[in-house]
C-alpha cells in the first residue's frame, strides 16, 4: 500500500517540476545556452507527468508547443 502512494506520488506534477522548468527556460532565454540541456530535460520530465493526463491530440499540442519554444530559442541565439 505504501509503494503504490510512493508511486502516485512520484507521477504527480509537483511545484518543483514547474520551477525547475520556468528556471531553466529564463536561462536560456537570458542567453545562457549552457541550460538548455536542462529545459529539454525538465520540460520532458513535466511533459511526461502531465502526459497521463492529456488526450492524444493534447499530448501532439503538448510537445508541439514545446519543439516550437525550442525552435525560437535556438534561433534567438544564432542572431
Amino acid at each position: 500500500m505504501a509503494s503504490d502512494d510512493i508511486d502516485i506520488q512520484l507521477e504527480k506534477i509537483m511545484p518543483e517540476d514547474l520551477v525547475r522548468t520556468f528556471e531553466s527556460a529564463y536561462h536560456v532565454f537570458q542567453g545562457k545556452t549552457e541550460h538548455m540541456d536542462d529545459l529539454l530535460q525538465n520540460g520532458g520530465i513535466l511533459l511526461r507527468k502531465a502526459a497521463r493526463k492529456f488526450t492524444s491530440t493534447q499530448l501532439i499540442l503538448g510537445i508541439a508547443a514545446v519543439a516550437a519554444v525550442a525552435v525560437v530559442l535556438i534561433s534567438r541565439n544564432d542572431d
